[in-house]
């Protein structure tokens, strides 16, 4: 089976966080057995990479031969509409339906079932906002790489960083400067917080390697996450997957995946209730059970879903062998 991937985030050597969990997604899909070629169309570095991405999108089609396209986020999925040689699947991340998006963004997306041949959203609160959503789309949560996130002794990974072995560490993981990750309630939060344990230290991981983040993971006592959107976290599932205690506000899924799971809280945005739910998580220090509450979510389980898809796409006799 052979795929073009269309997608506006994707690893480079200048931003090597950046769509991770779309390349563990693409690798896992490969040792399936699908050919994937990747065509990045880099929005975030200037908007006219969508017009150079649609002559490059177009380069492929004309020297290559897929089975099907599929897109990651709604404006790599118009660009790879404006072909109709092959099926067009298309992954939502959560933004593409939100209120803040531009509102021409949010009417097209909301309605893509009317333009693509099939949609993954990745939470039941994003598939909610569609109109008038049908059997073509699909919830399939982002998963997680279990053998990459998992539990290692705290000491062992804060030495391994060079981190204080007895201060308490907030994590806070990802593009800090963007709008809707809202940093600046976790700095207000954690010197609310210094008024009760003074030694506390955030713990700011941006911008580096994916590989280093399960140290991190492993070295902090909480995560702590104050976005006002998301789709489904891949952050709070990789902290889980670690055993490592979340403090979230309620976007996304997260409410789903931390239900039950002792040391983990929803919070509001207000600074003192964050404090006071990572003072509650840091008064005990221990590890959750995180990991077995979505073994469900491991990358090995979830990448078979979208290939069934992939699968259900493609002509038969292009179809993966895919082991019960």
């Amino acid at each position: 089976m052979k795929v073009l991937l269309v997608t506006n985030m994707y690893p480079t050597p200048e931003e090597p966080a950046f769509g991770t969990f779309i390349y563990d997604q693409v690798t896992a899909l490969s040792r399936l057995g699908v050919e994937m070629d990747v065509l990045l169309i880099n929005g975030r570095k200037s908007s006219w990479n969508y017009l150079w991405g649609l002559f490059q999108f177009w380069g492929k089609l004309i020297t290559r031969r897929y089975h099907l396209i599929h897109a990651h986020y709604a404006m790599s999925g118009f660009v790879a509409r404006l072909q109709f040689l092959y099926p067009l699947l298309v992954t939502y991340h959560g933004a593409e339906v939100a209120d803040y998006v531009p509102w021409w963004l949010k009417f097209f997306a909301r309605r893509g079932h009317h333009f693509f041949d099939q949609i993954i959203v990745v939470s039941q609160r994003e598939k909610d906002l569609m109109i008038r959503a049908n059997a073509r789309v699909h919830i399939i949560p982002g998963g997680v790489d279990f053998n990459t996130f998992r539990p290692v002794p705290v000491a062992e990974a804060r030495a391994q960083l060079g981190l204080p072995l007895d201060k308490p560490l907030v994590l806070w993981a990802g593009e800090h400067w963007q709008p809707v990750k809202r940093f600046e309630l976790t700095k207000a939060a954690v010197e609310l917080l210094r008024q009760r344990l003074p030694d506390v230290e955030l713990v700011l991981v941006s911008g580096k390697p994916h590989e280093v983040i399960p140290l991190y993971m492993n070295a902090c006592d909480v995560l702590v996450l104050t976005s006002f959107s998301e789709g489904s976290p891949t952050v709070v599932k990789e902290a889980m997957a670690c055993n490592l205690p979340v403090v979230s506000t309620d976007v996304g899924d997260v409410a789903s995946l931390i239900a039950g799971v002792e040391h983990c809280y929803l919070t509001t945005d207000d600074p003192q209730v964050i404090a006071d739910k990572l003072y509650q998580v840091l008064q005990v220090r221990a590890r959750t059970q995180g990991r077995e509450a979505i073994k469900h979510l491991d990358s090995a389980v979830i990448v078979r879903q979208v290939a069934a898809l992939y699968n259900q796409i493609c002509p038969a006799a292009h179809r993966l062998e895919l082991e019960q």
